[in-house]
């Protein structure tokens, strides 16, 4: 009887063990997963870190070779008028591709998210969506606007505005509400987006918030980008 009992002892003994065990191993490679997915984000930011750094000495790079450039070219057409009206040929064909930062008088027109409430019937109309942004960039474009910028991104022949999830993306990159569009051009001609029935009208009445201010100062960047064209081959 007792060694009946002793074996149902040990029986349990190793039942409990056996489950103390298997908790064991579970909550170790619950940890040893935890421990990795936190050693993949740290390598991931690393990463990410070093390719920013990389890029913007880089860019700083090219900045100090088109200085320099600028500066030969200055020195190589100041006696020689046909190269220099070549050169202003060249700064005003640079105007036109974005690649220059410019300043002028024009408007800054702002348009943000909504926010819901009793009278709202679909809330997809209080979110900024990169069709309004388009509709407006487009509007700037027909009034005359001799350069655009969304959120500090110049806007070029090649820029794209898109959608990716909740966000829009501009030249590649990603930006959020609220959404700053700045144009250089004149502004009692740019300010008719303002008009009534118009394109920020018609936002408004939808619930996003918009505004357009005059200004007298304003500085748009220029493109950062790279231009590739894969389709389009010059006729010689």
């Amino acid at each position: 009887m007792k060694e009946k009992l002793h074996a149902l002892i040990l029986g349990a003994m190793c039942f409990l063990l056996t489950i103390l065990i298997c908790i064991q191993v579970k909550t170790v490679s619950k940890n040893g997963t935890t421990v990795s997915a936190n050693q993949e984000e740290s390598e991931l930011k690393s990463q990410v870190l070093k390719m920013k750094e990389k890029y913007e000495n880089q860019y700083t790079e090219l900045e100090k070779l088109e200085k320099e450039l600028e500066k030969t070219r200055k020195n190589i057409t100041s006696h020689n008028e046909e190269l220099k009206s070549l050169e202003e040929q060249i700064n005003v064909d640079n105007k036109i591709l974005g690649m220059t930062d410019v300043k002028g008088k024009g408007v800054v027109i702002t348009v943000q998210d909504g926010t819901a409430n009793a009278t709202t019937l679909n809330a997809s109309d209080l979110i900024v969506h990169d069709l309004n942004v388009l509709s407006i960039v487009n509007e700037l474009k027909n009034a005359g606007a001799e350069a655009i910028s969304i959120n500090g991104k110049r806007v070029v022949n090649t820029t794209a505005i898109s959608c990716d999830g909740n966000v829009i993306v501009v030249n590649g990159e990603k930006i959020s509400s609220p959404i700053e569009i700045s144009a250089i051009g004149l502004p009692e001609q740019l300010s008719t987006l303002n008009r009534a029935g118009g394109t920020l009208e018609r936002f408004s009445d939808l619930g996003k918030k918009v505004g357009l201010t005059k200004n007298q100062k304003i500085e748009i960047p220029r493109y950062t980008g790279v231009f590739n064209f894969k389709y389009a081959k010059t006729i010689k």
